[in-house]
């Protein structure tokens, strides 16, 4: 016992020394002559006394063969309640060998027992299938009937569940063994999620697809493989409703990952204008107060004229810009754009902060506040995204694409030639930073330029 460190081990030695020391006792017992013992008494005394001598052997050969001794464990292939009905059957061999009448004994104590018992060994024998069966380990996630939760351990008498509230459910395993099991963590890790919204009407079927479809690629939670997918399920009384269906790796992060995609799904709607309907059955009546469109491009006429690539037009040019540039709104944690896709167009910050990353390692090189802007080296050459920005709180920005500036420059090439000379001078200072490892990269201005003209058709 001293030389273990597996306490499964410790236990069931402590078991056999107590059956050695009852051994040990009825040995003394019988071999005392002033005890007036019957030889009927002593057969049977003795015959006991070697089966708990065979029992305290075989406990302890089974349980030092099967188990490590310098690990605190039970080795998966040979669960407890499995090792004990090794022993209780290795044990029962040996008592039809040591003694006829021990074991005629010993079947009519097991009928009573049987009877008596009945459902317990029930309970042990469902057990003892599961073990063997092995449709759920220790630490998986499976629903038993309408349980649900991690399995804690798997006893003779039954299996334990701890739910995501944290509460304990002791499962008798005679029930277990009768109801459906659903296994979530296997026979792989990834396990399927999905998410129901509704739309408007109004709204053709792509379009809302193509914004749910936008919402899980930049959920973080979402798997990029197996691939997500939405369905159009259901034409309700007021709404098209959509399921979203998605992959993660941890089924313990369910009601997280649900949570993750449903918030984007109503953000990439605000930005798509897509309507959730408020349910037909509720009736609600207020003062509307038309907002003005025209608030909303002096806003932004205001905020372009702060930027330093915009301080430079003409009035008029910005107020073009203000008019035909849409305002998106953005989730905290959601990402704008993402590092090496496609992009042809530019954001100025309104409202939040943005971070901008490098992947893969996401190392932060700057924050933009509102009134910032970043993307507009691909507005003006069409490249690949540099960086990854993410939204740090609810940012609102307005996206500035290419086809505005190409209509902009057919008429005033001079205001987009001073946009792409303020858009170098921050490249230059860009690229010194993430070319620390490499030396100091340098910005040809006329290769830009060269390119931009290129890209926006200026001839």
């Amino acid at each position: 016992m001293s030389l273990t460190v597996n306490r499964l081990v410790r236990r069931k030695l402590r078991l056999s020394l107590i059956l050695l020391i009852a051994y040990v006792a009825i040995d003394v017992v019988t071999s005392i002559p002033r005890l007036a013992i019957s030889i009927d008494t002593q057969a049977q005394l003795a015959a006991f006394g070697k089966l708990a001598l065979a029992a305290a052997l075989i406990n302890a050969a089974v349980f030092l063969l099967v188990n490590p001794l310098r690990v605190d464990r039970v080795p998966e292939r040979f669960p407890i309640i499995l090792q004990d009905a090794i022993v209780i059957g290795l044990i029962l061999l040996a008592a039809t060998f040591l003694s006829s009448q021990l074991v005629t004994t010993s079947a009519v104590s097991a009928v009573v027992l049987g009877f008596a018992l009945q459902d317990t060994l029930g309970n042990a024998f469902a057990g003892l299938a599961i073990q063997s069966e092995k449709p759920f380990h220790v630490g998986q996630w499976v629903r038993v009937g309408d349980h649900e939760g991690r399995v804690a351990d798997v006893t003779w008498r039954a299996t334990k569940l701890r739910t995501k509230t944290g509460n304990l459910v002791i499962l008798p395993n005679n029930v277990v063994a009768k109801e459906a099991i659903v296994n979530y963590s296997e026979p792989a890790a990834p396990l399927r999620l999905e998410v129901e919204v509704g739309a408007s009407y109004l709204v053709p079927p792509n379009k809302v697809k193509a914004a749910m479809m936008e919402a899980l690629r930049h959920s973080s939670r979402v798997l990029a493989a197996p691939a997500p997918d939405v369905l159009l399920v259901h034409f309700d009384s007021s709404a098209i409703t959509y399921r979203a269906r998605f992959w993660i790796d941890d089924y313990a992060a369910d009601d997280p990952s649900r949570d993750e995609v449903r918030t984007a799904i109503y953000y990439s709607f605000q930005r798509h204008g897509i309507e959730i309907p408020w349910p037909i059955q509720i009736q609600y009546e207020k003062d509307w107060v038309e907002p003005d469109p025209n608030d909303k491009i002096v806003a932004e006429e205001i905020l372009l004229e702060g930027v330093d690539m915009f301080a430079a037009l003409a009035p008029e040019l910005r107020h073009q810009i203000a008019c035909a540039a849409p305002l998106a709104v953005y989730g905290s944690g959601e990402t704008i754009v993402r590092q090496g896709e496609e992009g042809q167009s530019m954001f100025v910050v309104i409202s939040g902060t943005v971070s901008v990353v490098l992947e893969p390692a996401r190392e932060e090189l700057a924050r933009i506040q509102p009134g910032g802007y970043f993307g507009e080296m691909s507005l003006l050459t069409g490249e690949p995204r540099s960086a990854t920005v993410l939204a740090v709180g609810d940012v609102t920005a307005v996206e500035i694409g290419a086809d505005l500036f190409r209509r902009m420059a057919a008429v005033h090439p001079e205001a987009i030639e001073k946009i792409g000379m303020a858009a170098m001078v921050r490249r230059a200072g860009l690229e010194q930073m993430r070319s620390a490892a490499a030396g100091t990269a340098t910005v040809e201005t006329t290769t830009l330029m060269t390119r931009m003209k290129k890209f926006l058709r200026l001839g």
